[in-house]
């Protein structure tokens, strides 16, 4: 039972140590920059029509949800204020880091634990290359990056999908629409769910690495490894959304 209670403080401890080689494998970012060039475009660029989609969708239903919640009580005019302000802080942020949890987490914690179990890993070990400086690091800075700059391409088409359909449904122009947007917009408002992005990346790629460098029982278990990222990814992220929120945005 003691056994069994200690087992979580013993993974967090292992996660922690493998934390600290990321950030020392970190001083050798030139020796792996063509390795971290290839995670940030599969990260980034292969993830770019999975995002579109996601954030156009986005951004149409928070403009229906928002005309009829506030129906009645403020004019249609100011929806695209409750549009990117929401889109900003929460949705984009958040939405983007879900979805990319069950394509980018899966697909680290899937290969890496593939390289597990058919001993690949262990051979980089007896040539002497570090897998945190050669597997792990590459995917958790090209993650820290990449989630950040997907936010503002997210924000950017659920923001405009918004204002479509906003024109087209609502008879909104243009001036409308983004005047008022401008007139309340805040640059903490960007700047707090770039916040939230960059611990999103972080926390996503970084629980898939070492998810996937604990992976045992060959295909199965390899699957597990995908299943359990994308779980413990995505409670992270809600968890990490409530810290970052409370800090930047409590007090104001």
């Amino acid at each position: 039972m003691l056994g069994y209670l200690l087992r979580p403080l013993s993974e967090l401890g292992e996660y922690l140590l493998m934390m600290r080689a990321a950030l020392v494998a970190s001083l050798k970012t030139i020796k792996r920059k063509y390795e971290i060039l290839k995670q940030m475009k599969k990260i980034g660029y292969d993830s770019l029509l999975l995002i579109f989609v996601t954030s156009g969708f986005t951004g149409l239903v928070t403009a229906v949800q928002a005309t009829y919640q506030t129906s009645n009580y403020i004019p249609k005019s100011l929806i695209g204020v409750l549009v990117g302000k929401s889109t900003m802080i929460e949705l984009a942020p958040v939405l983007t880091a879900l979805v990319l949890s069950g394509k980018v987490g899966a697909s680290i914690a899937a290969e890496i634990g593939t390289m597990k179990v058919s001993e690949q890993i262990d051979a980089l070990e007896t040539l002497a290359v570090d897998p945190v400086e050669y597997l792990y690091y590459p995917r958790i800075l090209a993650g820290i990056l990449m989630f950040p700059a997907l936010t503002i391409f997210s924000n950017v088409i659920a923001i405009l999908s918004a204002f479509f359909l906003s024109t087209f449904r609502y008879k909104l122009s243009f001036y409308s629409f983004f005047s008022n947007m401008k007139n309340y917009f805040q640059p903490y408002d960007l700047w707090g769910g770039l916040v939230k992005a960059f611990f999103f990346g972080f926390v996503v790629t970084s629980i898939a690495c070492f998810i996937g460098s604990k992976t045992k029982g060959g295909a199965e278990g390899v699957g597990k490894s995908a299943t359990q990222s994308v779980v413990y990814s995505s409670i992270s992220i809600l968890v990490m959304d409530f810290a970052v929120a409370y800090f930047l945005f409590g007090n104001r």
